[in-house]
């Protein structure tokens, strides 16, 4: 494998104004730059998931620890976020334990931020102004979780029972997995990620960024669930090109239920035979004091610059992927 980095020196020219221009963004708005820790004691226990883990050798108990490289400075923002920061962002490098790929490599960048008396809404319109901004599009689309199946794939995701989902599956899969699977989250997840993301974002003329809004509650991960439809949360994710830029939430604040949606997660880990994750017991005690009424996003900022580019592989906007490390 060659030493030289595995993107064009012009685009790491035009990454760096990128990272400028998202910071004069910030600036502009008021909302104050911060630098959290990468290793932490607790970690995610999402499913879907799997973080670095590094041993420690010194914790202040005496005791080898392990800890583990964020996949995402989310707990820690949350930290600030009850000690009274007020909004804040940050730029971050982020570790996932999965294969790299097109759009994915195991140590990226991220972009994160949180915003006090903002709900999801509200926090959609100031990503599409980060977006249009950088992106240079005229606008970004907005279509809600129920109507994007229905629009491609005429099913109603909440509505259609798991036997009609397994059937309707089964009609494109003919894998085992398929027959075997039990929970409709996964079902529709796969649907969702195999069928209907590929076309997000995509349309005849200019393309245009998609925001898809209202996940089933069951996929709330750390979002509110929304008392006037409890069927589904406030998070959203945002779409270009087919490719998944942003996940956002207009944030939980109830400690006791976000125990146990962690807790429920590390049964469900469990019981696919996977490694049980520690809870982050210092991001429950900050929502035990209290976290302000926030909504928060994560948007790739790889991604992002390989659409402002028209990359066509992550290794084209990052200094080096991970073969090259």
């Amino acid at each position: 494998m060659s030493w030289q980095p595995s993107a064009p020196l012009e685009n790491l020219k035009l990454r760096a104004q990128l990272l400028r221009s998202i910071r004069e963004f910030f600036n502009e708005r008021d909302v104050l730059e911060v630098e959290t820790p990468l290793l932490s004691q607790g970690t995610v226990t999402d499913v879907h998931l799997e973080p670095f883990v590094t041993p420690f050798d010194y914790h202040v108990s005496g005791q080898p620890q392990n800890h583990y490289l964020q996949t995402s400075p989310e707990f820690a923002m949350k930290r600030l976020l009850a000690a009274g920061s007020g909004p804040i962002y940050q730029i971050t490098k982020a570790f996932r334990n999965e294969a790299a790929g097109r759009f994915h490599n195991p140590e990226f960048s991220m972009l994160e931020w949180y915003r006090p008396g903002f709900d999801d809404q509200q926090l959609m319109d100031e990503v599409a102004d980060l977006v249009v901004r950088v992106l240079g599009v005229p606008s970004v689309k907005r279509v809600s979780y129920q109507q994007a199946f229905i629009q491609f794939l005429n099913i109603d995701p909440f509505a259609i029972s798991f036997s009609q989902l397994q059937a309707f599956t089964l009609e494109r899969y003919q894998d085992q997995w398929v027959k075997d699977e039990t929970d409709k989250d996964v079902l529709l997840q796969w649907l969702f990620s195999d069928i209907i993301e590929p076309q997000l974002g995509i349309s005849e003329g200019a393309a245009l960024p998609c925001f898809v809004f209202d996940f089933p509650s069951s996929q709330a991960s750390l979002a509110k669930i929304n008392q006037r439809n409890p069927n589904v949360a406030h998070r959203f994710e945002l779409y270009f090109k087919g490719i998944e830029l942003a996940n956002g939430f207009y944030e939980l604040q109830d400690a006791t239920e976000q125990r146990r949606r962690f807790e429920k997660d590390n049964q469900m880990r469990q019981k696919l035979g996977r490694e049980q994750r520690p809870i982050d017991e210092l991001f429950i005690d900050a929502l035990s004091h209290g976290l302000p009424d926030c909504s928060g996003v994560a948007l790739g900022v790889d991604r992002l610059l390989m659409c402002q580019l028209n990359a066509q592989h992550i290794n084209q906007v990052i200094s080096f992927d991970q073969p090259r490390c």
